[in-house]
């Protein structure tokens, strides 16, 4: 079990999984930007959180519904939970829906996130979950997710990897790719294409000065030497 201190933010996971480097600015240094494609993200998850809330005996929508794990040290928020009852009020079927802007994602930068959601929602409902759904406002339609156990341990390795990047603190180097780095929030930030680790202009004048480091080094570690022996 985690502690409080301990969880990882849900949507923290589709961003490890886009860009390791992209993760550790925003959630290790602090660092973020919008741009067109954030700003209209965050309009639409504010129009989905003001939408009519459907209640009835058996079924019930919870939107911007607040989740976490403590087993799997997780916290976030579903944008909408559809949840199905018995007749003794408990829930027998649960499943989360994660709206997006855009169309359906080749990656599965949406899927992992959707997926940390269920293994919260199985914790707290103490219920099997396998299956959620996401939402394309660009496509106006519902895709079904299997929550299988393939998708569950991509996620849950995720969740390792930014356990390991929290405790060494360290940001991964750039690397430049035109179809993510140029609609990135922080392109400007992390400046790819002048540090990026492919930046063979970069990387010789990297390899150049550490040379002249070690040859420094080693000089003073002679002279230290011969010192010792007068």
């Amino acid at each position: 079990m985690y502690s409080e201190d301990d969880l990882i933010p849900v949507s923290s996971l589709q961003h490890i999984l886009f860009c390791e480097r992209q993760y550790a600015l925003i959630y290790l240094e602090q660092v973020w930007q919008e741009n067109r494609f954030t700003a209209e993200g965050k309009v639409l998850h504010e129009r989905v959180h003001v939408e009519h809330h459907e209640s009835r005996r058996s079924f019930k929508q919870e939107y911007d519904m607040a989740v976490r794990s403590l087993e799997w040290g997780l916290i976030g928020k579903c944008d909408l939970v559809e949840i199905w009852y018995l007749e003794n009020k408990k829930a027998k079927k649960i499943s989360p829906v994660e709206f997006k802007r855009g169309r359906e994602k080749e990656s599965d930068v949406d899927l992992v996130q959707l997926c940390a959601q269920v293994l919260c929602l199985e914790e707290m409902f103490g219920l099997a979950i396998d299956q959620g759904q996401l939402y394309y406002l660009q496509e106006h339609r519902r895709n079904d997710v299997c929550i299988d156990e393939i998708l569950r341990k991509k996620t849950t390795a995720l969740i390792d990897r930014i356990r390991t990047l929290r405790e060494t603190g360290v940001t991964p180097g750039a690397e430049y790719e035109k179809r993510k780095c140029d609609n990135c929030s922080l392109v400007d930030m992390c400046m790819p294409k002048s540090t990026g680790t492919k930046n063979k202009q970069v990387n010789r004048f990297m390899q150049t000065q550490l040379q002249i480091m070690r040859k420094a080094c080693e000089t003073e570690r002679m002279n230290i030497e011969a010192d010792r022996d007068i």
